[in-house]
C-alpha cells in the first residue's frame, strides 16, 4: 500500500513510549498513526481536514482532560461509524460494559499483545455494518475459571482432553496443550495447576507473541547489568523467577529456533544462565506449554526442535475446536451467561431455544472465546429478561433467519427445558413430560417404561398420580 493510501488512525494518548509502540505495530498493518495528547485535541482533530481521513480511533482510558467513556460517547456522537478502541490496564467487566455502552467497538488490556492489536485493527477496517463486527474478540472481560469442574462440555474429544489433563495434574511432568486459538488452552493450563501439588505456589504465564523479539531472551533467561547496550540493570528472567512454581508458555510455536535451543538446554540441565552471566542458576519448575499449531508437524517441517518437543511434551493434550463439539454450545452459553450475570453492571439473563439454535448454527472460527465474546456483547445491550435471536443481529445476517439450524435434544425429543422467556421450567413439569414421552415411546408398556426410566413400577405409578398424569397410558 502506498504511503498516501495508508489508513489513518488517531491515537489519543500522552504516553510517548506507548505511542511509539502502537505506531510501530499499526504500521505493520498499513496504518498511519495521528497521535494527539488529550481529549480536547482529539475533538478538534476530528473536525479538521485530517480528522475526515480517519479510519479508526484508539484512546487510553487515562486520557488527559476527559473521562474515557464520556469522550467515547462524544466521539461516537460526532462520527457514528468510526471504530473506537479503548486501552486500559483494568480487566474490570464494569469498565468493559460502560465503554461498550458508550460506543466502544473493542477493548484492549495493556500490556498489548501485538497480535491482539493487529486483529482489532483488521476488524476496524471492515465496514461499520459488517456482520463480523459483533464477532470481535473481546476476550479480556472475565477472568478464566481455574478448576476442571467448571469446564463445560460433554463431547467425547473434549472429555478425553479433560481426563488426560486431570491425570497429568496429579503428576509432575511437562504438559503440552494444543488446539486452535480460543479453544481454552490457558484455562485448561490454570486448571492443571490448580489441581497439582504446586497449586499453592505461583502460576506465571508468558505469551511469546506478546513479547518483542529483541527482548525475548532477556525476558526468558534474564541478563546481567551491562550485558549489552541498554542493560542498565540486572534482570531476573522468568525461568529463574519461576523456581518452585508452574510456568505456562503460550504460543510456544512462535519461538525462534535459536530460542528453542536455549530453552531446551535450560530444561534439560535444569539450569538457566542469564545473558552476560558467568554462572548458571538451578531451577525447579513445572512447564506447561500451549501451541495453536501441531508441533509434530512443525518438527517435520524443520520449524521446531524435536529435542524441545520431547522435553515439553511429557503429556500431550489436544483441545477440539468448538465446531467439532456443537452439542456443547447450549451448555457453554448458559454457563457463560450465568458468569456474565454476576459481573458488575450486568444482570442474570436467560436464553431462548431459538437463540440457542442460532448460536449452534454458526461454526465459531474463534471457538469458545468467541462464543463468550458474542454473549457478553449481547448481554450488555439486552433490555429483556432473556436473549432472543434479535439480540444477535450480525449472526442473523450471517446465517439468515430461515437457515436450517440444528435442533437441540430437548426440542427434537419433545421435551423443552426452558420457558419462552428463557428460564428453566419447574422440575415437576419436565419430569411429567419425560414420563409422557416414555409412555408414548414404549406404547404404554409400563414395565418397559419403568425399566427404561430406571425406576420400579410402583414408583412409576406413584409419580403418575403425584404429577397428575394418571391417564397418560
Amino acid at each position: 500500500m502506498a504511503e498516501g493510501d495508508a489508513r489513518v488512525l488517531m491515537l489519543i494518548d500522552d504516553d510517548p513510549a506507548q505511542t511509539r509502540l502502537i505506531t510501530a505495530l499499526a504500521a505493520r498493518e498499513g496504518w498511519r498513526t495521528l497521535p494527539v495528547p488529550d481529549g480536547e485535541s482529539a475533538l478538534a482533530t476530528l473536525e479538521s481536514r485530517a480528522g475526515r481521513q480517519l479510519y479508526g480511533i484508539i484512546l487510553d482510558q487515562l486520557v488527559p482532560g476527559y473521562e474515557a467513556c464520556a469522550l467515547i460517547a462524544e466521539l461516537r456522537t460526532r462520527r457514528p461509524a468510526l471504530p473506537i478502541l479503548m486501552l486500559t490496564t483494568s480487566t474490570s467487566p464494569q469498565l468493559a460494559v460502560e465503554a461498550m455502552r458508550a460506543g466502544a467497538s473493542d477493548y484492549l488490556v495493556k500490556p498489548i499483545a501485538p497480535d491482539r492489536l493487529m486483529q482489532a485493527l483488521r476488524n476496524a477496517t471492515a465496514a461499520s455494518n459488517s456482520p463480523q463486527d459483533e464477532l470481535t474478540p473481546l476476550t479480556e472481560k472475565m477472568a478464566g475459571v481455574a478448576d476442571f469442574e467448571t469446564m463445560v462440555g460433554t463431547a467425547p474429544p473434549f472429555r478425553t482432553a479433560l481426563a488426560r489433563a486431570a491425570k497429568a495434574a496429579r503428576g509432575h511432568g511437562s504438559v503440552l496443550i494444543q488446539g486452535e486459538s480460543g479453544t481454552g488452552k490457558e484455562m485448561l493450563a490454570r486448571a492443571i495447576h490448580a489441581a497439582s501439588s504446586r497449586a499453592k505456589a505461583a502460576l506465571r504465564l508468558i505469551n511469546i507473541a506478546a513479547v518483542p523479539a529483541n527482548s525475548l531472551e532477556s525476558v526468558l533467561f534474564g541478563h546481567e547489568k551491562g550485558a549489552f547496550a541498554g542493560a542498565f540493570d540486572r534482570q531476573v528472567g522468568v525461568l529463574q523467577n519461576c523456581d518452585g512454581c508452574t510456568l505456562v508458555i503460550d504460543e510456544i510455536d512462535r519461538l525462534s529456533l535459536e530460542m528453542q535451543d536455549r530453552l531446551a538446554e535450560a530444561l534439560a540441565r535444569k539450569q538457566v544462565r542469564p545473558v552476560g552471566a558467568k554462572h548458571s542458576f538451578a531451577i525447579d519448575l513445572r512447564m506447561i506449554t500451549a501451541s495453536n499449531l501441531p508441533l509434530a508437524d512443525l518438527v517435520a517441517a524443520g520449524h521446531f526442535r524435536s529435542e524441545l518437543l520431547e522435553l515439553i511434551g511429557g503429556t500431550q493434550i489436544q483441545l477440539p475446536p468448538l465446531r467439532e463439539r456443537a452439542a456443547d454450545v447450549a451448555g457453554l452459553a448458559r454457563h457463560f451467561l450465568a458468569r456474565i450475570g454476576d459481573q458488575p453492571g450486568l444482570r442474570p439473563l436467560g436464553i431462548t431455544d431459538g437463540a440457542l439454535q442460532l448460536l449452534a448454527s454458526y461454526d465459531w472460527p474463534g471457538n469458545v472465546r468467541q462464543l463468550q465474546t458474542v454473549l457478553f456483547r449481547a448481554a450488555v445491550f439486552c433490555d429483556g429478561h432473556a436473549l432472543t435471536p434479535p439480540d444477535f443481529p450480525q449472526l442473523l445476517e450471517l446465517i439468515g433467519e430461515t437457515a436450517d439450524v440444528p435442533a437441540y435434544g430437548n426440542e427434537s425429543s419433545g421435551v423443552s427445558l426452558y420457558t419462552a422467556d428463557g428460564h428453566l421450567r419447574p422440575l415437576s413439569e419436565i419430569e411429567a413430560d419425560v414420563i409422557r414421552l416414555a409412555i408414548g415411546r414404549y406404547k404404554g408398556r409400563m414395565t418397559e417404561v419403568a425399566r427404561r426410566l430406571c425406576i420400579g413400577r410402583s414408583t412409576l405409578y406413584r409419580k403418575l398420580s403425584d404429577l397428575g398424569i394418571d391417564d397418560a397410558a
